[in-house]
């Protein structure tokens, strides 16, 4: 691929659309009783204005300027305003603990910090904000923190003139990654990178000006960025926001979609939804019957606020094949990503039409991808890979082949029609005690089958055998608190995992089944900001027990 052409970076676009539907409607931001809408001029005048106030403060060219909130209208005009002003955005998570997100404005040497909107726990960030050489901006939305304020330096600030651009090769942004395996690292992304990156994106999902999309999952994560707001740059679709949980259903409702990115925990709260009202079996009988089953299905997806897509994505993890089935039985064909912060979460996806689930689909134009023949690591190389690491050559060099190809660290296989599928880590295979080595991801997405689980983890280094945490999704919780549920959860699971054991070698047969009644959260450090396992700390606090749950000899034991 080719440098991108100037007109294709993203502040280019952003003139562009300025320019030419200054007055359509762009970002759609509920708050509260009031939807506020800004049009694409509103928006560029903003983030103009902040622009001026930002180079007004004489810091150097490149200087990072963190972004700390909720998606937001404004989360994405200050990310427009900081490149605007000639400086690189750091976003963090809103679910950073305290600590990560001092150590991200610590080490990216934030010289300023954007905060948007946050939880009713955002006190948890106080000190770690008030420096009184890194200066906050409250967006409209943010708490009432002692900040200076959004709407005052905009009201107060000339526009900045003309259509100040950035380079392809200039640094854009730091994406700190989610940390599975310890601290978060600075990922760099260039202009040229991003722009690379949704470019090859826009070649499958094909935004265009009447394309419509609900912004949820956080934007500090570099797919929600790249698919969404340097989507909507690139085909000038408009933006919706939620505003709460309690009101997602009805933010959803209100942008009906056309093009629609979830993650598999969200799919299944769907699927869980439909089946508390419809029994499945009773399901499978009224989408057979001819007319009526036809009618069932645009209800369903008109019930759910996705009745106009044309494009659904899921990414982060995999989804259960029975999953994609069940949606596909709706008329909902889900098309799998898989990227991540390395490559700007531009690497392969499922092609629309195609169904192979249990895959990731094939890679995207101009990324070349080949498997290590010794480890079946998924490596890959093209114009859509970062810079490096921020500050850190050694670990940048280590990221890389000695003859330049990307190390993904995922391992994978690819199908006989080239698609590929990820089977798990290079370095989560564990070793048991009778020296055999046990590959979690691919035992867990079998377990992952079962419709009660909403996340579960494999392990068991060092032991005779492996076994099984799992995590109840919230209607199995509230199902085994009712009168023999319990007993029928724990039936349910036991056959599940007969089925599991059957097809596993001997070194790998789970010994049991742990229900963890407590859920993984970020706040404990099970979970990364992006939802993801972090697997050591898991193992860390629940290994001791190992032994004392093995020692019951059931198939399915509770951790209470």
């Amino acid at each position: 691929m080719s440098a991108p052409s100037a007109d294709t970076l993203p502040l280019q676009r952003l003139y562009h659309w300025e320019r030419t539907r200054a007055d359509a409607v762009w970002l759609t931001q509920p708050c509260g009783n009031e939807v506020i809408d800004y049009t694409w001029g509103e928006a560029a005048s903003q983030a103009r204005r902040m622009a001026a106030w930002l180079k007004q403060q004489d810091w150097p060219a490149g200087s990072r300027i963190a972004v700390l909130g909720k998606n937001s209208a404004h989360w994405i005009i200050a990310d427009l305003a900081i490149w605007m002003a000639g400086h690189v955005a750091v976003p963090l998570f809103p679910a950073n603990t305290a600590e990560s997100a001092r150590q991200i404005l610590m080490h990216s040497r934030a010289v300023a910090c954007f905060v948007g909107r946050l939880d009713d726990d955002w006190a948890r960030f106080a000190p770690v904000l008030a420096q009184p050489n890194r200066p906050c901006i409250a967006l409209p939305l943010a708490p009432a923190i002692d900040a200076l304020q959004w709407d005052a330096i905009v009201a107060s600030t000339a526009p900045l003139e003309g259509e100040p651009g950035r380079a392809a090769g200039e640094l854009a942004t730091l994406v700190y990654t989610s940390g599975t395996t310890g601290m978060a690292k600075g990922v760099m992304h260039s202009f040229g990178t991003l722009t690379a990156a949704v470019t090859m994106i826009a070649t499958r999902i094909r935004y265009g000006e009447e394309d419509r999309m609900l912004s949820y999952l956080p934007l500090a994560h570099l797919a929600e960025r790249v698919l969404v707001e340097l989507g909507s740059l690139v085909g000038g679709m408009r933006i919706y926001f939620s505003d709460t949980l309690a009101t997602f259903a009805a933010d959803l409702r209100r942008a009906r979609p056309t093009i629609f990115v979830s993650v598999p925990r969200l799919w299944s709260k769907f699927h869980e939804g439909v089946s508390a009202k419809i029994p499945p079996e009773q399901l499978e009988r009224m989408l057979d019957m001819p007319g009526a089953g036809e009618k069932l299905r645009e209800e369903l997806l008109q019930g759910l606020g996705l009745a106009e897509v044309r494009f659904a994505i899921s990414g982060t993890a995999p989804i259960p094949p029975e999953l994609l089935r069940w949606y596909a039985r709706l008329g909902l064909l889900i098309t799998e990503g898989y990227g991540m912060s390395e490559n700007a979460a531009a690497s392969h996806s499922t092609l629309p039409g195609e169904f192979y689930p249990g895959t990731v689909g094939k890679p995207y134009p101009e990324l070349d991808v080949r498997l290590d023949p010794d480890t079946s690591e998924v490596q890959m190389r093209g114009p859509s890979l970062m810079l490096g690491y921020f500050e850190d050559p050694e670990l940048t060099r280590a990221a890389y082949t000695a003859d330049g190809w990307f190390r993904t660290g995922d391992k994978g296989e690819l199908d006989a029609h080239g698609n590929l599928k990820i089977v798990g880590r290079v370095k989560d295979n564990f070793k048991t005690s009778k020296g055999k080595y046990v590959a979690p991801a691919p035992i867990e997405n079998q377990l992952m089958a079962h419709p009660a689980l909403e996340n579960c983890l494999v392990a068991g280094a060092h032991r005779h055998q492996p076994l099984a945490l799992v995590i109840l999704n919230e209607t199995a919780l509230g199902e085994s608190r009712g009168p023999g549920g319990r007993e029928a959860l724990e039936q349910s699971l036991g056959a599940h995992l007969e089925q599991v054991n059957a097809g596993l070698d001997p070194h790998e047969k789970l010994q049991c089944l742990v229900i963890c009644e407590t859920p993984w959260s970020v706040e404990d450090g099970t979970l990364t900001p992006t939802m993801k396992i972090k697997r050591s700390r898991i193992e860390e606090l629940l290994s001791p027990r190992f032994g004392h749950w093995v020692s019951q000899g059931r198939s399915v034991v509770w951790n209470t």
